[in-house]
């Protein structure tokens, strides 16, 4: 029996999800193979016509933003703030989760994003903490749940991934919505994780806790204050200037490395390429999916578990299990929010924007699981074998228990906040 293109193309989505969660293959490279076997051998496609698909607008944006920042992570800026922050917490133990919860949201949403955050704070986050007596655990849902509230802000990189992909489904214009709504999902979150596991005993004195860490804050250079006012002004520029955020972002490297307050070259090696290539990858066999009819398929085949009434919920727990393996931002956003308009259409009803919130939400509330980057991060902080093994297996219950937690939330809540 032969397979139609549009069929095949969703089998190549399908093949791609699963080789996001069962291997280290990078999706976006696969995705591209296929996008390219099946448009040109299968669709007959040109090479010109399948390329088209490819968002070099979102490329040009994720690549600017990521650079900026790449270049404050090496000349040690953000990693002073992160040190600063902290520090607010000495002397306040029972205060530590929450601060950290706060530092990691402030930091993820001027623009580096969640694993940078993560990245940068857990590790002075768990000397500190540890050394107060405030759980691991808790900890680690502080930092990476903080992290994650930030995480689609309109200067985010996945918040502006986010909304571009609404953007093109027709329902773009929400970036504060966006970032609220995941944002109340996340403190919701941390407040229970706080109320569930904030009753400790505490090992030090508070004043002795407070002063702890793997080595006193840094003091703050030129190089760091003018990095800093960069930012600032960058910062200003696309929210009070409407500049456009990738352009902007480029022209502000370009401050940075011809004031020669940071290293090019070592930045460059930072900007996560991994990331960008699985977003444009996966961004280019969607396109495909859409010419060749597969999106429809696609969308018939997700409004068969749902109805109008239960749609929010259940597409928040399909991405979110999804997400508990694969990649938030990389797979799971690209390949979901443009297949929202459909959806809506095939269940007979629903709130578009509801639904896009509900995939946005749902994905990113188990991204603490250490199976994806954030849970990772935090585990490796542990250097006792047994004491990282017990601290993944909360991870794991704790993120694979957000997938239906997300649903519930997003069930409850995704109307009352599209219509807000």
């Amino acid at each position: 029996m032969t397979l139609s293109p549009a069929v095949l193309s969703l089998l190549a989505l399908l093949v791609a999800i699963a080789l996001s969660m069962a291997t280290k293959l990078n999706v976006g490279v696969a995705a591209m193979a296929f996008a390219w076997l099946i448009g040109t051998y299968a669709a007959g496609f040109k090479a010109d016509q399948v390329a088209a698909g490819f968002p070099s607008a979102l490329f040009l944006t994720l690549t600017g933003v990521m650079l900026l920042f790449a270049l404050a992570e090496t000349n040690g800026t953000l990693e002073r703030l992160a040190q600063r922050a902290v520090a607010l917490a000495r002397g306040r133990t029972r205060l530590i989760p929450i601060l950290l919860f706060l530092i990691a949201c402030a930091l993820s949403s001027v623009g580096p994003g969640a694993v940078t955050a993560v990245a940068l704070l857990i590790p002075t986050a768990m000397a500190v903490a540890t050394r107060a007596g405030v759980p691991r655990f808790l900890t680690a849902l502080a930092v990476a749940n903080g992290a994650n509230a930030g995480n689609l802000s309109p200067i985010s990189a996945v918040g502006i991934l986010a909304n571009t992909k609404m953007a093109e489904a027709g329902i773009g214009g929400h970036s504060v919505k966006v970032w609220i709504a995941n944002l109340a999902a996340h403190v919701l979150v941390m407040a229970a994780a706080y109320a569930l596991f904030g009753r400790w005993e505490s090992s030090r004195d508070a004043a002795d806790a407070g002063t702890v860490g793997p080595a006193a804050p840094s003091s703050f250079e030129r190089v760091h204050w003018l990095t800093i006012a960069v930012i600032l002004a960058w910062i200003a520029g696309v929210v009070g200037l409407q500049l456009n955020v990738g352009f902007a972002a480029f022209f502000a490297a370009s401050l940075l490395i011809l004031l020669s307050l940071a290293d090019e070259t070592a930045s460059v090696k930072r900007v996560p390429w991994g990331v960008i290539v699985m977003v444009c990858g996966v961004t280019v066999l969607i396109g495909v999916l859409e010419k060749t009819g597969g999106m429809e398929l696609f969308t018939a085949m997700l409004a068969r578990l749902a109805t109008p009434a239960t749609v929010d919920g259940t597409v928040a727990f399909v991405t979110g299990l999804i997400s508990t393996w694969s990649s938030t931002s990389g797979v799971v956003l690209p390949a979901f929010l443009p297949a929202v308009p459909g959806l809506v259409q095939k269940v007979g009803g629903g709130d578009p924007l509801a639904v896009a919130l509900s995939i946005n939400v749902g994905s990113a509330m188990v991204d603490v699981s250490p199976l994806s980057t954030l849970g990772a991060l935090c585990v490796a902080t542990v250097a006792d074998p047994v004491e990282a093994r017990t601290l993944f297996r909360q991870l794991l219950l704790w993120g694979l228990s957000m997938a239906v937690v997300g649903a519930m939330l997003c069930q409850l809540l995704a109307g009352i906040m599209a219509r807000a």
